[in-house]
């Protein structure tokens, strides 16, 4: 796997830093494209996959059929609104939970939420 600091990388690993949403591969695409019209699509799922896989982004996973990307590296976790579909970072403390976990034999990385964020309800 190619794993070269490209300028598309760059440009990709900054949009979704710059955007701080919890983007999308879409969303940085169209946030990419203002700039440079002629990066593709393909270009920016590959980056974005290889930037989650080499630990430069987070791929928090799926949420209402898109995966989205995280620039925030620290231990954190989601709360993801079922209304509007935002995703927000909740920085707390689940050492039971994790403890819990990890008795039942599994090897959790994030614990997400869903409900309605403030803005919805």
């Amino acid at each position: 796997m190619d794993r070269r600091n490209t300028i598309q990388k760059q440009l990709i690993f900054n949009a979704v830093s710059e955007l701080d949403i919890h983007a999308t591969a879409e969303q940085v695409y169209e946030y990419v494209t203002v700039t440079h019209p002629t990066i593709s699509k393909a270009t920016v799922y590959r980056n974005l996959r290889q930037l989650a896989e080499t630990g430069e982004l987070l791929n928090i996973g799926s949420f209402y059929g898109q995966t989205h990307y995280d620039h925030n590296l620290h231990e954190h976790h989601h709360f993801v609104c079922k209304n509007c579909g935002k995703v927000f970072d909740i920085d707390a403390d689940f050492a039971d939970v994790y403890s819990e976990l990890k008795h039942l034999g599994f090897d959790a990385q994030n614990i997400g939420f869903t409900g309605i964020c403030t803005e919805c309800k």
